[in-house]
């Protein structure tokens, strides 16, 4: 009896490690994940290197909302962080540095720089954004690869919103 007891004393205690790191895996992959700012086209939102936790959840009980910080796995893989600009069915043009939605001026305080004309029927081929993608831009508009140069974003492409940002600790807190 001996030897049985202290098997299931063992077995009982390495139970409660195997749980957790179930409950964690599970959290990592179909909730919350870590993701790394790669590169300075979000300046000066957020930083290269930075370190946000990106909420994988959010989108499955509520809408992709103007101005979340979304990352977008794109077909070769490459994972990508931006703002989402144009919804679907909307018109999106870009001029004299400004950004109309349907025709009326939406915010572009975010931007880090000046962001040239552009037009979706001239550059893109469609008026308005199809009803299953979105229209996102990078903040520093000047080198951000986005829907100017990618086109529009498949709504399955977008996995999550960037909800925190952990690292670096003194820029620690929710990100917008």
């Amino acid at each position: 009896m001996e030897k049985r007891d202290k098997f299931k004393k063992i077995f009982k205690e390495a139970l409660s490690y195997i749980i957790i790191i179930l409950i964690v895996i599970i959290i990592r992959v179909f909730i919350f994940d870590p993701i790394r700012v790669d590169g300075p086209s979000m300046n000066n939102t957020l930083k290269d290197g930075q370190i946000l936790i990106l909420n994988k959840f959010i989108y499955k009980k509520s809408d992709i909302n103007r101005y979340d910080i979304v990352v977008i796995k794109l077909d070769n893989g490459e994972k990508i962080i931006k703002r989402v600009i144009g919804l679907p069915n909307e018109e999106i043009e870009i001029k004299d540095n400004k950004i109309y939605a349907n025709g009326e001026e939406i915010d572009n305080s975010f931007a880090a720089t000046i962001t040239d004309d552009f037009n979706t029927s001239e550059k893109l081929g469609l008026k308005k954004v199809p009803g299953d993608k979105y229209f996102v831009l990078g903040d520093n508009r000047e080198i951000s690869k986005d829907s100017r140069v990618l086109g529009f974003i498949r709504e399955d492409q977008i996995i999550g919103k960037a909800v925190f940002r952990i690292w670096p600790f003194n820029k620690f807190g929710k990100v917008k």
